[in-house]
């Protein structure tokens, strides 16, 4: 009987290992607040990212509808002793000139690519990070342009 209740029984998940090279895998929300550049104004600025396996991520903000873009993808390392980097890209987009623009089938459109570079340190617990962040812009033919800035971010991993 006794061996019966222990095979049924549910075992606790493991803590995550702080030094392993996964330790950032799952979901996390982090709140970025920049010093310079284009995200400035953006006081209440949110990241969410799924950090995966093998060193990808995908990241999705609070303000990917205005101006519509879509997620940023990237990719995430470890660099030290609960220390990790992670880049990610998304594309930037225009508003139509005008209505006419939508009329004939237009919209929004590709207008350049921004790149944000991230250094990540994480809690002894591995439950929150603190971050700081560069953001570079580039127009649509790859060429640097005003709006890059600094930043720090604090994150909180998701979980129930």
């Amino acid at each position: 009987m006794v061996l019966l209740v222990a095979a049924c029984g549910q075992a606790a998940a493991p803590a995550p290992d702080k030094d392993a090279n996964n330790a950032l895998v799952g979901a996390w929300q982090s709140h970025i607040s920049f010093s310079s550049g284009a995200f400035e104004p953006m006081k209440d600025l949110e990241f969410m990212y799924a950090m995966n396996a093998g060193g990808t991520l995908t990241e999705s903000s609070n303000y990917d509808g205005a101006p519509p873009v879509p997620p940023a993808y990237g990719v995430w390392k470890k660099s030290g002793p609960l220390q990790f980097e992670i880049k990610y890209a998304f594309y930037v987009t225009k508003a139509p000139a005008g209505f006419e623009d939508i009329a004939k089938g237009g919209g929004w459109a590709p207008d350049g690519h921004g790149v944000f570079t991230e250094k990540i340190q994480l809690s002894e617990d591995g439950k929150s990070f603190k971050s700081t962040i560069l953001y570079a812009a580039f127009d649509k033919d790859g060429k640097p342009v005003d709006g890059g800035g600094e930043g720090t971010g604090v994150g909180v991993r998701m979980g129930f």
